[in-house]
């Protein structure tokens, strides 16, 4: 036998079961008025028990907005950016706002198919990785009516506003410390960069740094795919039979950092006296290696709670002429690979 069809609930429904006026239902459920916790407690209740959910398209072809961030990545399984995605959630979830993830691959055309699908639905705001991106992003990002925050990087020009570190100056310390610890003999190891703009910087920086030192990079290697660990120990034993002289390397993450370390460890390497390491990230999950891979904290969780706030504190505001940046400053630690000057 064929089931009723059942009937979507209203705010009539939830204002006969609270005893309460549909206008203080509505204000209760959109988190706006003044309205009593005993009354608020009462209406909630009531709209739980019933199953409601309220119909946000309705409310949005009023206010021409819902109560949803875009949040833009490159990737879910890169371990920094859960980290940002739980800073957000932070700051947003004593809000009406709601976070909403689209992740790109790192691929400009696919940026462009998530923002493009994002805005469609007409966010309250947008949370974006990065300041490099394809003339159409850009574009929809500057005509997109609401506030814009680029994260995870400063080097450049914001559409609207901007929060995270500087990478070319993440770089130069990085550079400046293995300088001081008496290191010469550099190699370098990394993701291909035409698309992690960020390593790019750091790797920017760091070599520019070395340069006015007159040290150039002893020998470097770039991968794409894969195990970021296993890679890591790979291209460390290749590096290694390449340029067996070399007395410390810089990888641009922390995971082909952790890698390379324990290649070294089991070969009996002795680190940081023979040669020294340092990673990119300080990604807490390598915390149980045998020794402590140097490395420099991205403020990850920091990033996604100030940018979090633009968005929430410019959601009654007038929109700012101003395009605000926001610089956070990584902290190096030289765990036990990096020997302290």
């Amino acid at each position: 036998m064929k089931s009723p069809t059942k009937r979507p609930l209203t705010l009539r429904d939830v204002s006969e079961a609270s005893g309460v006026s549909e206008m203080t239902v509505s204000r209760v459920l959109r988190n706006k008025g003044d309205v009593s916790e005993a009354t608020r407690a009462k209406v909630q209740a009531a709209a739980k028990s019933l199953g409601y959910v309220p119909n946000k398209i309705a409310g949005a072809l009023a206010s021409q907005r819902v109560n949803l961030v875009a949040v833009i990545i490159p990737s879910l399984g890169n371990m920094v950016f859960p980290e940002v995605l739980a800073g957000i959630s932070d700051v947003l979830e004593g809000t009406s706002l709601q976070p909403v993830v689209g992740s790109t691959d790192y691929l400009p055309e696919k940026e462009e198919k998530v923002l493009f699908e994002m805005l469609s639905w007409r966010p309250s705001g947008v949370i974006i990785a990065g300041l490099e991106h394809s003339d159409a992003s850009r574009a929809m990002l500057a005509q997109a009516g609401c506030p814009v925050v680029e994260i995870m990087d400063v080097d450049g020009e914001p559409v609207d506003a901007c929060v995270g570190i500087s990478h070319r100056r993440a770089g130069r310390k990085m550079a400046e410390a293995i300088l001081e610890a008496g290191y010469r003999k550099i190699g370098f190891m990394g993701t291909k960069m035409p698309l992690d703009h960020r390593a790019r910087k750091r790797f920017e920086g760091f070599t520019r740094t070395l340069a006015k030192a007159g040290i150039e990079i002893s020998d470097q290697e770039f991968y794409s795919g894969g195990s970021a660990l296993a890679k890591g120990r790979e291209m460390t034993e290749a590096m290694m039979t390449r340029t067996p002289d070399l007395d410390f390397l810089y990888y641009s993450n922390d995971m082909i950092g952790a890698g390379g370390l324990l290649y070294l460890l089991e070969a009996g390497v002795d680190i940081p006296g023979q040669i020294g390491l340092a990673g990119f990230n300080g990604v807490e999950l390598l915390d149980g290696l045998p020794r402590r891979l140097a490395t420099m904290d991205a403020c990850r969780r920091e990033i996604g709670q100030r940018a979090a706030r633009i968005i929430a504190e410019r959601q009654d505001a007038p929109e700012s002429e101003d395009k605000e940046v926001v610089e956070l400053s990584p902290t190096l630690d030289y765990g036990d690979t990096l020997r302290r000057s």
